[in-house]
């Protein structure tokens, strides 16, 4: 199953809003987390955005469930980066 690294940008517009909706954010993440489908993710230190990994069938998969992000659905983010990755070493190769 492939692999897709997600960068999201953020900008300073949006820190009032993703700090009303990061509850929910986190908790739709955990949820995906649970169900295998998420393998990690967190923000830059520098409040610029967050990397996502994720393992899924399909980019259009992923674009699809990623709709359904708290933030996206509240247009806080500002741009959405989908890559596949192919780790070949470490936790996340297969």
């Amino acid at each position: 199953m492939p692999t897709f690294a997600v960068h999201y940008t953020y900008s300073d517009a949006t820190v009032p809003g993703r700090d009303v909706h990061r509850a929910e954010h986190r908790n739709w993440l955990g949820a995906l987390v649970d169900a295998g489908t998420l393998l990690t993710s967190g923000p830059y230190p520098d409040g610029s955005g967050a990397l996502l990994l994720f393992r899924v069938d399909s980019e259009g998969e992923l674009r699809d469930l990623l709709e359904r992000d708290p933030f996206a659905r509240e247009e806080l983010i500002d741009a959405v980066r989908v890559v596949e990755w192919l780790p070949v070493l470490g936790a996340f190769s297969e």
